[in-house]
């Protein structure tokens, strides 16, 4: 019995944006068909930081495994990444393990692949101008992929870290588009797809900044008690979750569920709905979005297996005997 083994490197290698949203996409509208089994995040927390199982099965797909991720926040200060993971991927007709990788850059990949295909489907079509508050890896990656849905022209970033903005310019020159260091999170606000992406617990993006026809990808509230955005912003737009148990849980929507600021009957659709075509997404130029974004299990193991079979056809990766 052997396993595949794949390095950072390895997933570097064979994974590109525009792969990641279309296996993202197709990921997301398997849930939206409900033929998925996903039970919710599992956390273990420390007084660091947390770890998270995240299994899932994709029937349609034929594919099965399960992420380990953790969270903490202060890893950078030593050398290390704040988020960092591996995923194993399992034969659905043996359950015995195929691969395992690392799933660090592979996670970082498959949350900006769903930003991505948030904002294709929920941002207005002339949207020229992107807003980031927090300029980390994971808003690279939101970038990236929005970059290739939408002709993106301005993008305006701010983050408590001018190191992180200036090394944000940077890595994102490529791109081609005008990145502006903003003055406040209220410049960057002056927008038409608006991304959060940090780990605050209370909002930092207040009501009257944001503009009719917004989108929004709030990427940053993925543990319970976290938000990022005034809750009267929820109140005036049309909510779409990644999928109820997490959002709910430990989404941007669980801090004012429990204060019962909104309700469920507030949230418009799962973006698996609009994707799969049972719900409308945007409707008018004028209509504000959010999309509350938790980081599903079926992202990371479609992904995970587009990666095993590109390793399987070019040979990359180590075969380990198990037994």
């Amino acid at each position: 019995m052997e396993l595949l083994y794949l390095t950072a490197d390895d997933v570097t290698k064979l994974l590109n944006m525009p792969e990641a949203l279309s296996v993202v996409e197709s990921a997301f509208k398997e849930h939206g068909m409900k033929q998925v089994q996903m039970p919710a995040k599992s956390y273990l927390y420390f007084p660091e930081g947390d770890l998270r199982t995240m299994p899932a099965y994709l029937k349609n797909a034929g594919i099965a495994g399960v992420k380990i991720v953790n969270a903490h926040p202060g890893n950078p200060a030593n050398g290390l990444p704040t988020v960092m993971a591996v995923v194993m991927l399992n034969s659905i007709e043996t359950g015995a393990p195929l691969a395992m990788m690392d799933g660090t850059y592979l996670t970082n990949m498959r949350t900006g692949a769903a930003g991505g295909v948030a904002a294709n489907h929920l941002a207005r079509r002339d949207a020229t101008v992107v807003g980031m508050i927090g300029a980390g890896r994971q808003a690279m990656t939101q970038l990236q992929a929005i970059t290739i849905i939408r002709d993106i022209k301005t993008v305006k970033i701010v983050d408590v870290s001018t190191t992180t903005c200036n090394r944000f310019r940077k890595n994102m020159a490529e791109l081609g588009c005008d990145i502006v260091i903003a003055g406040s999170i209220r410049e960057a606000c002056n927008c038409d797809i608006l991304v959060t992406t940090t780990p605050v617990r209370a909002p930092i993006v207040a009501d009257g900044w944001v503009q009719e026809g917004t989108h929004i990808n709030a990427i940053g509230a993925d543990a319970k008690g976290k938000e990022e955005l005034d809750p009267q912003i929820l109140k005036r737009s049309t909510i779409v979750i990644d999928d109820y148990a997490q959002a709910t849980h430990s989404g941007e929507i669980n801090v004012p569920l429990n204060n019962k600021i909104i309700t469920v009957d507030d949230i418009h659709s799962t973006l698996g709905e609009v994707v799969a075509g049972i719900k409308q997404g945007r409707t008018s130029d004028n209509e504000i979005t959010v999309f509350d974004s938790t980081g599903l299990a079926i992202q990371d193991i479609s992904t995970a297996n587009h990666v095993y079979q590109q390793a399987v056809k070019t040979g990359i990766g180590a075969r380990l005997k198990l037994f």
